[in-house]
């Protein structure tokens, strides 16, 4: 059995973390320094990622807990348009983790760092009757041009990136016992490692195009519900604009008694990490210089009215219900 001290060492030679820069001291101390310009703001979040809640042991690989731990809690700065520049782990291991898991958790931590240009600053660790993983990440933006969910006005255009449902039809595939089957190795990449819209956050944010912003992370309806509380305002969504996933005919016949909807998975499921925006009319023609651009669709507007309506490919009209992931409410 390893010494904490050990575990940290091995942390920090698997995980970009030397001191450079604006990172004055990184791991090793009691605290991180970090000298900011004077010419930028430091935007910070926090996420968990706990055994049992948010990833199951005997199925998700390590390297993709260590991977979507540190991706997911990145998204929280990319929905406001910052750039992440460094991050702080905390760790609780039961004991049978801290040898080849660790080492597999530690690869897929260590690729997320590099793809979203992170270093490790410091964190700490502990022992645990279960995993358990929290992340503090810190971004950098320039003064004043951080993206917030409460500015959404009534006749902005609301946009999504990407395809949703996409890490919700994975994560069945997990749940039915059929994610070790070769063939299904593509879908389930969304669910195990997500791509954060980094690049095109910062574009939007350094560009001022979007009145509100955050990333779908517990599904369309429930962060759809959240911007509009925070704006003050309602929303009218077209059911025949939402880009859904496509389910393969292959994985709807292994999941016909779940009877797979690729429309509610896309309202519904979470982990998407995709941005979901709204944009005054007189901006809609700066997006088309957006990176990614055709990803993105228009999926309704912003209302004055406070409720959320739900357009159906017949025409009827309804309110839609959040219905995404809630910790409290699922087992």
């Amino acid at each position: 059995m390893e010494s904490e001290d050990q575990l940290v060492q091995r942390t920090g030679r698997a995980i970009p973390s030397l001191s450079g820069g604006a990172l004055r001291l990184g791991i090793g101390d009691d605290a991180a320094i970090i000298a900011p310009t004077g010419r930028s703001e430091w935007v910070m979040t926090c996420d968990q990622f706990l055994e049992g809640v948010h990833f199951l042991a005997d199925s998700h690989p390590p390297d993709s807990v260590g991977y979507k731990a540190l991706a997911r809690a990145t998204s929280d700065i990319a929905a406001m348009g910052a750039t992440p520049r460094f991050f702080l782990l905390t760790l609780a291991l039961p004991s049978d983790k801290t040898g080849a898991w660790f080492n597999a958790f530690l690869r897929g931590m260590g690729r997320a760092a590099r793809l979203l240009g992170m270093r490790l600053a410091g964190g700490d660790t502990t022992k645990s009757a279960n995993a358990s993983i929290s992340i503090t990440v810190l971004g950098e933006i320039a003064l004043g041009r951080a993206i917030t969910r409460a500015g959404a006005r009534s006749g902005d255009i609301i946009y999504v990136s990407g395809m949703l449902g996409r890490a919700q039809l994975g994560l069945e595939l997990i749940r039915s016992k059929l994610d070790r089957l070769a063939r299904f190795r593509p879908v389930l990449r969304p669910h195990l490692y997500p791509q954060i819209r980094l690049r095109l956050g910062a574009w939007l944010a350094r560009r001022r195009v979007p009145s509100a912003m955050m990333d779908i992370s517990d599904g369309l309806s429930t962060d759809l519900s959240r911007l509009c509380r925070a704006s003050r305002v309602g929303a009218r969504i077209r059911a025949s604009r939402v880009p859904r996933v496509a389910i393969p005919p292959s994985v709807a016949r292994r999941l016909r008694s779940l009877h797979p909807d690729s429309l509610q998975m896309a309202l519904h499921g979470g982990d998407d990490y995709e941005l979901l925006f709204t944009v005054p009319p007189r901006h809609v023609k700066r997006l088309r210089r957006a990176p990614g651009f055709r990803e993105l669709t228009p999926i309704g507007e912003i209302t004055d009215s406070e409720q959320i309506l739900l357009v159906g490919d017949d025409g009827a009209t309804k309110p839609l219900k959040p219905g995404g992931w809630d910790p409290f409410r699922h087992k």
